[in-house]
């Protein structure tokens, strides 16, 4: 059987991951680029463009189409993406339509996290599962729900997106605009800025000495790395983003009844101490019936879950 290929797009706030990837999901090539989001919209396209040509050198007759994950609400059938909280300026962009004429290659435009599930549910940890929910940490909080094989997308292609739940409704702002939503205390650098302000009364930390004093350094990877060192405080805020986490998620278990939950995206790095803690106080929150069946499992595709998942949308049915 004659192999095909996609290019695949994981298109996020801050870089722009992009590989050429098999209908079995091997990754044969990939780079990384960044968004340049804060230059507009117009700088961004040039930078999917500029990645996407860098690929096909060579190998552009061998591609079947190309898969675009990318946050915002996304209409499948005009391949648009309408107002994405981290892209700045992104009020509606026809960007399925505009990729396809650059290259002349059918395109395919999804929501990130409803790519990055479509990936799990093909290739990762929901292949056995009949319907879970996707859970992306990253830039945003993104959200993809499966239920019976299939993805749910709502009535306008907006379903999932549980980074905007309310879980304070005096909270912080978020890039949405409105009030205390997930990712207002998930989302990177909401959470970065809070670290640093709360830093202020943990001079002990063992972030300092990773930074060198220079809090300017400072990335989920060296909050990691300090609760690895036994920083209480690093534990006790990774500790803290899980309870937050299953705050956030028992809703949405209790209004779906749907108990498995896969969770992706670089702030899932954090690992077990997140995953624990969420998974607590999912439990303390949802119905008692549900109580028992709650799982909560780290997704397999790990760092290539937004370009594997993107690819497949030329694949899936």
């Amino acid at each position: 059987m004659k192999i095909r290929y996609a290019v695949g797009v994981d298109l996020g706030g801050t870089k722009i991951k992009i590989g050429i990837v098999t209908d079995e999901g091997k990754i044969v090539k990939k780079i990384a680029i960044p968004t340049l989001a804060e230059e507009g919209v117009e700088k961004s396209i040039g930078q999917i463009k500029k990645g996407i040509s860098t690929l096909l050198r060579g190998n552009k007759n061998s591609i079947t189409g190309i898969g675009i994950g990318s946050p915002g609400v996304v209409s499948l059938k005009k391949g648009t993406v309408e107002n994405p909280p981290n892209l700045p300026g992104w009020v509606k962009v026809h960007l399925g339509k505009i990729i396809s004429n650059e290259f002349s290659i059918p395109t395919f435009v999804e929501n990130d996290a409803n790519a990055a599930a479509i990936g799990e549910l093909i290739y990762g940890a929901g292949k056995d599962l009949k319907s879970f929910i996707m859970i992306t940490l990253g830039t945003g909080v993104g959200g993809g729900i499966i239920f019976n094989k299939k993805l749910f997308r709502g009535d306008f292609g907006g379903a999932g997106e549980i980074g905007h739940v309310t879980i304070d409704h005096n909270g912080v702002k978020c890039n949405c605009g409105s009030i205390g939503c997930l990712e207002a205390y998930l989302g990177n650098n909401y959470f970065i800025r809070d670290v640093k302000e709360k830093l202020n009364d943990h001079k002990d930390s063992k972030i300092f000495q990773l930074v060198n004093d220079d809090l300017n350094n400072l990335t989920p990877q060296t909050i990691h790395e300090a609760s690895l060192l036994g920083d209480k405080f690093s534990k006790d805020y990774i500790n803290y983003l899980g309870i937050t986490l299953g705050h956030g998620l028992a809703s949405i278990v209790n209004i779906l009844d749907i108990c498995n939950i896969i969770i992706g995206g670089g702030v899932s790095g954090f690992g077990k101490p997140l995953f624990d803690a969420a998974k607590e106080s999912l439990k303390s929150r949802v119905l008692t019936s549900l109580k028992p069946r709650i799982e909560i499992l780290p997704a397999k595709l790990k760092n290539n879950a937004g370009i594997k998942g993107a690819s497949s949308l030329v694949f899936y049915d």
